[in-house]
Formats: C-alpha cells, sequence, structure tokens
C-alpha cells in the first residue's frame, strides 16, 4: 500500500516551468494551490510530493520512503516564475545524533542548594511540627 501526499509527479510537472514565461495562473493550472507561501522581497511557493510504502511483513510493517520531493518557486513583482529549485530525496542530509546527554548544574548539591532547601522546608513548617507524628 503506498500513502501519497501532495502533488503527483512533481518532479515531471517541474519541467513545464519556464523561467521568465511561466505565470502564476500557468503555475495554479498546473500544480494547484502551493503547500505553503511566503512573502518577503518577492513570493515564494513551494510544493511537496511524498509517497510512503509499507514494507514487507517480515519488516513488521516498518514504512519505507519512496518520494520525497519539494519543489521551490520564486515569482517576482509582476507574477512571472523568477526562479524554481527541486529538493529530491537523495540531496536530504542523514543526521546523526548523539546519544550522550549533559546533566543540569541544579543536579548537583551545592552549598546554595542546600540552603534554599532548608529555607523551603523552614518557610512551609516554620514549627517543624510536619515531620513529627
Amino acid at each position: 500500500m503506498v500513502k501519497h501526499h501532495g502533488v503527483h509527479f512533481l518532479e515531471k510537472k517541474h519541467q513545464k516551468l519556464n523561467i521568465n514565461s511561466t505565470n502564476k495562473n500557468d503555475i495554479l493550472k498546473l500544480l494547484g494551490e502551493p503547500s505553503t507561501k511566503s512573502t518577503f522581497d518577492n513570493d515564494i511557493w513551494i510544493y511537496i510530493e511524498r509517497k510512503i510504502s509499507t514494507g514487507k511483513i517480515y519488516y513488521l510493517g516498518k514504512e519505507k520512503l519512496i518520494v520525497n520531493d519539494v519543489l521551490v518557486l520564486e515569482l517576482n513583482d509582476m507574477g512571472l516564475l523568477a526562479s524554481k529549485k527541486l529538493y529530491k530525496k537523495e540531496d536530504m542530509n542523514n543526521l546523526e545524533f548523539v546519544e550522550n546527554s549533559t546533566d543540569p548544574a541544579y543536579r548537583k548539591r551545592s552549598f546554595v542548594y542546600d540552603f534554599l532547601s532548608s529555607m523551603r522546608q523552614k518557610i512551609n513548617d516554620p514549627m517543624g511540627k510536619r515531620n513529627k507524628k
């Protein structure tokens, strides 16, 4: 079973877009509404295509990423396509995360920690009657 998200056949459709000749209406007709719009100096439209397949039975249903494409289109003030960039699955970086962690400094019991804990206890129970039963 294949789960599909976004614009179908994004890689083929982006080849039909020509810089400085394709306008907003042509893009909307070909690709539809963008997944994300950004307005800074120029309009930036982002289209996404993602296909995931469920794995074989001996992989216990683990999902496999088939297609992960992102198309970034930049439009100028006149509504014409100024630039386009297609990012493919192969462009993704494999990031390795370190599993070591640093303990926070407040876990170490210091004089200040002990002093503040003692003050808190005295504020909460000024007569010292809670511990005595």
